[in-house]
């Protein structure tokens, strides 16, 4: 019997993972929430918007207990941690969408929520927390941590024993090097290579990287 699920977000991240979800063929895709009211009504890859996201409750009260975070995020995790946040506050369940095309190692931690895409690598001990993104072609390399709420954006290569605090963004085809610490909601940049420790809420671009802003 297939689970129904609800998405919050239906932008091109919900298109990644309403495939991937169907590939583990045990959920019922019921609908998706949007702010954009231009939305409603329309479809995505077949799964319907039904409004904004203040329907949540009412889907909820109809039996609904499970969802996805259908939004990625740049630089700026707040509102994905808004909406899985608002997703447990109605006692409702995360689902995790894992693509089969992932190589995960059997000792792999996973959190709940969490978002693994086509490609992806995760060695040996990998410890992930909750509603973390691992994008497509990315790769942690042993003993990494990524905090919850994180985002390891595609083609992104992390060495061993890399952690990655809440929040924190590491840009597409970035690289950083082995027992790096990256702080909570710290961004790094595309093609970024990282071979220092970086700050909660910096900003580091460039190779090597260096800081360029300092979110407040």
């Amino acid at each position: 019997m297939r689970v129904p699920v609800v998405g919050l977000g239906a932008g091109g991240h919900a298109k990644v993972l309403i495939e991937i979800l169907r590939t583990q063929d045990c959920f019922e895709l019921v609908g998706l929430l949007d702010p954009d009211s231009e939305l409603k009504g329309k479809s995505i890859l077949g799964v319907p918007v039904l409004g904004d996201d203040t329907m949540l409750l009412d889907l909820r009260t109809k039996g609904i207990r499970y969802f996805f975070v259908g939004i990625g995020s740049v630089g700026e995790a707040s509102k994905r941690k808004r909406l899985y946040e608002e997703g447990l506050a109605l006692n409702m369940e995360p689902v995790s969408s894992i693509h089969p095309g992932a190589i995960i190692s059997p000792s792999v931690e996973m959190g709940k929520g969490c978002m693994i895409m086509a490609g992806a690598v995760m060695n040996a001990c990998v410890s992930l927390g909750d509603n973390v993104i691992v994008n497509t072609g990315a790769v942690l390399d042993h003993d990494c941590c990524i905090g919850s709420h994180a985002h390891v954006a595609t083609g992104a290569h992390l060495s061993g024993t890399v952690r990655v605090g809440q929040g924190a963004h590491i840009g597409a085809g970035a690289v950083i090097r082995n027992n790096i610490h990256i702080g909570d909601g710290a961004v790094v940049g595309i093609g970024a290579a990282v071979i220092r420790d970086v700050a909660a809420n910096d900003v580091v671009v460039g190779v090597p990287a260096r800081s360029l802003a300092h979110k407040t």
